[in-house]
């Protein structure tokens, strides 16, 4: 029987609650239980997955018993049982609704909603607090930070220093968004991306309200979902960066691409060669980089220059012919390469990024080609 999606909202990627879906059906320890609710919480908005989830059996109904209920919500629905639901919930995971935030109230509506301190900036700040805020009250930060439990009197990191030692900054936790200046709020964004780690498991304390404690930790998910979350509240700020997602600079600031460029620098970087893979990231890296200057575009393109004439070969026999020298002929004949007095420097900076386009572009074409030909 298909499993009806309609009650259901998906917060996170249909892809990260997919793989992190099955990876609790493959486990083979008696708490897989509580992992999937864990992830039916987080992932799912409301509580209803995770109520349906509590009302199956931990068997399924057998076709020949006659007292086996039909009516769904008693203890099976469908015949199926907690496994089969989730395996039917992560397997159709892209046809889940996106939850989105509730269309703006009346007070938004007419302009009249809280105004803070009238600083877009200061209101972006707190809500990278809130963001945050609610990593941490998901155990997010426990790996780093640790938690407070009344039968353990150890003491605890210092997270100040946590975040002092990487950013070289004092007295940052907790946060106070309205004590940062622009190269601090930057910061703290590339920080807790290296610092948030997923608790795939939790159990309630509750002797003395202690509450809930956190364990096996997993960077990967978190990093993918704070990216997410970071993104989104850069993009709606009209903050033209956002944080890498692979490459030499993941977890860093770089300039907004549009998806066509970011769709290339992901096929380029995938593609390529080991050995080339690690040029590639580093030219990416040198390019798009939030401190980027003319000199370190330059490097870029001499980088990437310097691969295409590894494979002028390859080029000048299978597209370009005899007039491969023209792809060459702007590093070689611009101040880009040589850097000797009889080059061209008058020319605007986007220059510099169309040429980085255009020989990324090309990296990547005959990244195609020497795939084709090893697979002929």
């Amino acid at each position: 029987m298909s499993l009806d999606l309609s009650n259901y909202e998906l917060r996170w990627p249909a892809t990260l609650f997919a793989s992190e879906g099955e990876r609790v059906l493959r486990s083979t320890n008696r708490w897989w239980e509580e992992q999937a609710i864990w992830l039916l919480t987080e992932a799912l908005a409301g509580t209803t997955a995770v109520a349906d989830f509590k009302d199956l059996s931990n068997q399924p109904a057998r076709s020949d018993d006659p007292w086996a209920s039909t009516t769904p919500g008693w203890g099976k629905r469908d015949g199926m049982d907690k496994h089969d639901w989730l395996t039917q919930l992560v397997s159709r995971a892209a046809e889940l609704r996106r939850a989105t935030e509730p269309r703006p109230y009346w007070p938004q509506r007419q302009g009249c909603g809280p105004s803070h301190d009238g600083s877009t900036a200061r209101d972006t700040r707190r809500d990278f607090e809130r963001i945050i805020s609610d990593f941490t009250d998901n155990g997010y930060l426990v790996e780093v930070f640790g938690e407070y439990c009344v039968d353990d009197d150890s003491e605890l990191p210092d997270a100040s220093r946590v975040i002092e030692r990487r950013l070289g900054i004092p007295d940052l936790w907790p946060l106070a968004p309205e004590t940062w200046d622009e190269d601090t709020f930057f910061g703290l964004i590339e920080v807790f991306h290296d610092l948030v780690s997923r608790p795939r498991t939790r159990h309630l304390h509750d002797y003395g309200g202690c509450g809930w404690h956190y364990s096996e930790f997993h960077n990967g998910p978190a990093r993918i979902l704070y990216r997410g979350k970071v993104n989104e509240l850069l993009r709606e700020a009209g903050i033209e960066y956002e944080l890498a997602a692979e490459g030499e600079d993941l977890g860093r600031l770089v300039a907004v691409t549009d998806d066509a460029r970011s769709a290339l620098v992901h096929q380029a970087l995938t593609a390529s060669s080991p050995d080339i893979t690690t040029r590639v990231r580093h030219a990416v890296a040198l390019f798009r980089g939030r401190d980027t200057t003319v000199e370190s575009k330059r490097s870029a393109i001499v980088t990437l220059a310097g691969i295409l004439e590894e494979r002028r070969a390859l080029i000048k026999d299978t597209f370009l012919g005899k007039d491969e020298g023209a792809l060459f002929q702007i590093a070689n004949g611009y101040d880009l390469r040589h850097r000797d007095a009889k080059q061209r420097g008058e020319y605007d900076e986007a220059f510099l990024d169309w040429i980085f386009w255009w020989y990324l572009g090309t990296v990547e074409l005959t990244n195609r080609l020497i795939t084709a030909r090893t697979t002929d």
